[in-house]
Order: C-alpha cells, then structure tokens, then sequence
C-alpha cells in the first residue's frame, strides 16, 4: 500500500475517533446535567414537604394508596395531596407520584 495512503487512513482515523470521543463526553455532559437538575428540583419541592404535618399524616394511607395502584384513597392521603398542590401549584406530579414522594420523606 502507498505510504501517502497509510498516512492519510491513519489521519482520518484520528480525527474520526477524536470526534466520536468529544460527542461522547458531550452527550453525556448533557444527560447528567438534565437528571441532575431534575433531582435538584424535585428535591427542593420534596425538602419543603418533610416536616409537613398534614403530609407526613398521610404515609399509610400513601402507602396504601401506591400498593394498591391508586384504588385505596385515604382521608389522609386526600388531604397531603390538596396541600401540597396548593403549597406548589405548578407542580405537574399526579397522584401517584405524588404517594410515591410522600413515602420517600
């Protein structure tokens, strides 16, 4: 094979490795970001709600409310959900969700 050839393949390998690495590391810059910043703020709406009263009332019925994919609707559990919508009001979690953050506190 031609000298020039094996010095030019050689090159192009390079750069292309070069490229793929950096769009690798840029890729996934961009998805630990994104999940971070979800976290974080899940984190800040869920940090406000530990030492909530009417929340932390309403675990065993959020516990009940999750087993049972929401067929089992507690007093409780509807009251936690009514305050935190009203404590957070752009919050977009449904209810599930909702169960499932209040069980995590």
């Amino acid at each position: 094979m031609n000298p020039v050839r094996i010095f030019g393949f050689a090159a192009l390998m390079a750069c292309a490795t070069g490229a793929s690495a950096t769009s690798f590391v840029v890729t996934t810059d961009a998805v630990v970001g994104a999940v971070a910043a979800t976290a974080e703020a899940t984190s800040d709406a869920t940090s406000s709600l530990r030492d909530d009263k009417v929340v932390l009332a309403a675990r065993d019925d959020a516990a009940s409310f999750v087993a049972s994919q929401g067929s089992i609707r507690g007093a409780r559990l509807e009251a936690a959900l009514m305050h935190i919508r009203q404590q957070a009001p752009d919050l977009t979690a449904d209810d599930l969700q909702l169960a499932q953050a209040i069980l995590s506190l």
